[in-house]
């Protein structure tokens, strides 16, 4: 069984989705510490030919807390992000098709961060025929002290996964050769480089999901998601 574990994103890059897509579970860490300068809670999408950045805004609360006890602020209005990004792609091809799932993603009444980001990474999932189950990882029964390397060995062996595919940027951190020993195989999945139409602008890539389901029909993102090399 191949296994993928990520952080939650907010409608996060096509790498994100590449990953979910690769393998049979994907493990979405929610018993984890916010990270306050991450991408969680935010990305970037297409405005005026050049990137600009959205938001989710958070209730003010303890920097400790994790990723679940996190909560959207109650000044949070949607429609502001939702108005954005109408004007920014309302001239896009798959535009009609996109903005009604890009609404119930972002008008979803969860108040709860992981949730509404979990909401948001099943819409993703469901619209491009995603089927990889998802499991959450306060749900998996290790010892959730454990950190790093460790943790996601204990993650591999709970769920009996013999392979762990990994994003190309944590290759510096896990060893092929302990993943070897405890019996897994350890992959890196990296992202070819994807270029498509953005209107009539120089392409800016790694934009959000948003960006690629804007500019590309169904059947074409669903072959982006495959346009990766494993090492």
């Amino acid at each position: 069984m191949k296994l993928g574990i990520m952080q939650p994103y907010f409608l996060p890059y096509i790498g994100y989705f590449q990953l979910i897509n690769a393998v049979d579970k994907y493990v979405i860490y929610d018993n984890i510490e916010y990270t306050k300068k991450g991408w969680i809670n935010r990305n970037r999408m297409l405005m005026n030919g050049q990137d600009f950045l959205f938001s989710l805004p958070l209730k003010k609360d303890s920097d400790y807390k994790s990723i679940c006890e996190r909560e959207l602020s109650v000044d949070y209005n949607p429609k502001k992000i939702i108005e954005q990004i109408k004007s920014s792609y309302l001239k896009s091809p798959y535009f009609k098709e996109i903005i009604p799932i890009l609404e119930s993603i972002f008008y979803c009444k969860e108040i709860n961060l992981f949730q509404y980001i979990l909401h948001s990474v099943n819409a993703v999932n469901n619209y491009l025929g995603i089927n990889t189950e998802i499991v959450i990882s306060s749900t998996i029964n290790i010892d959730h002290q454990l950190r790093s390397e460790e943790k996601v060995l204990a993650i591999c062996k709970s769920l009996g996964a013999n392979s762990y595919y990994n994003a190309i940027g944590g290759k510096e951190l896990y060893s092929k050769e302990r993943f070897s020993i405890s019996g897994i195989d350890l992959k890196f999945l990296s992202s070819d480089s994807i270029q498509y139409k953005q209107f009539d602008n120089a392409f800016v890539p790694s934009l959000s999901i948003i960006d690629v389901l804007m500019f590309n029909s169904k059947e074409e993102a669903s072959m982006l998601l495959k346009k990766y090399t494993l090492q």
